[in-house]
């Protein structure tokens, strides 16, 4: 009995072992996309309009949104638009990774503004419907915002942009998510 128990605790640690982080540097998402072998789908799950306007970068392959902005209903509370989760994300997700010749066990690396609110959320979303290796990348593509200083709130640390990795202004509309193409 002792030596099953004892099988049973040093599987679990091995199991363990092999489970893969959730959270990921910017630098280590792009080293993991570039490599010449890449079993990777990494997804801006940012609303496309958000793309739009703060920046997109082409190592992404693939723009699939994770929260959605209901532009007929607002927040007074939080005085924004109200977010809905796309019905449809681990869906599309899927056919992205089948797209790509990929197996639902290949590594998904998620990637919002900041990591927090759809990153991270994204990552264990994905998780907990069948894509163990999901990940996000920590601080996001803008990174986290200044607490103090006179630059307090400008997001100028950290995340994609700031870390000296590709990206632009300019979007890919074959990446992009859009309602326009099937």
């Amino acid at each position: 009995m002792k030596r099953l128990l004892l099988a049973a605790v040093l599987g679990c640690g091995v199991m363990g072992a092999q489970a893969v982080e959730l959270g990921i540097s910017a630098q280590e998402a792009y080293a993991q996309v570039q490599k010449a072998d890449s079993k990777v789908l990494f997804v801006d799950v940012r609303d496309p309009v958000e793309v739009m306007f703060v920046g997109f970068t082409d190592a992404v392959h693939v723009n699939v949104p994770y929260l959605m902005v209901d532009r007929s209903a607002w927040e007074d509370k939080r005085g924004i638009y109200k977010l809905y989760q796309n019905p449809d994300f681990a869906a599309q997700i899927k056919a992205a990774l089948e797209k790509r010749g990929l197996p639902m066990d290949a590594e998904v690396i998620t990637m919002c503004r900041s990591g927090s609110e759809r990153g991270e959320p994204s990552a264990a979303f994905l998780r907990a419907n069948g894509f163990p290796n999901a990940r996000f990348v920590v601080n996001g593509f803008q990174g986290a915002a200044l607490k103090d200083g006179p630059q307090a709130g400008f997001r100028i640390q950290n995340g994609w942009q700031n870390s000296g990795l590709p990206w632009s202004m300019k979007m890919n509309p074959a990446k992009m998510y859009r309602t326009d193409v099937k």
